[in-house]
């Protein structure tokens, strides 16, 4: 999901300074906050995938490599949607599930959006 999307946007942010903002930023912060709920939560629900979501964050820092400012948001993003969830969810329920369905589906929208808009 995430790593053919940045390829083609990381492009799109050539240039951009570490206290600069990419016109796609906010959908990146976004993208971030969801993985790390994701990588929480497929954990809690026995989804056995060890650090799927959290290489799948890396990543996008790797290939976005951003500095400054904008990697602290990134970063602070993923923590946020990691830690919103394991203060609520110890053990798997239904409403867990349908949580990391839609996130899957948010995901999978904001990779092709992205993608569509920035991509060259």
């Amino acid at each position: 999901m995430v790593a053919a999307t940045v390829a083609s946007i990381t492009l799109a942010a050539a240039g951009v300074t570490a206290r600069a903002v990419a016109p796609f930023d906010g959908s990146l912060q976004r993208l971030a906050e969801i993985l790390g709920a994701l990588h929480y939560l497929r954990n809690v629900c026995g989804a056995n995938e060890g650090q799927k979501w959290r290489n799948e964050m890396q990543s996008l820092v790797d290939a976005e490599a951003p500095s400054g400012e904008r990697r602290l948001r990134m970063i602070a993003s993923f923590n946020r949607g990691y830690r919103g969830y394991q203060q609520s969810y110890r053990t798997c329920t239904p409403t867990a599930d349908l949580v990391i369905r839609r996130y899957l589906e948010e995901g999978s929208k904001i990779a092709r959006e992205m993608t569509a808009r920035y991509a060259n």
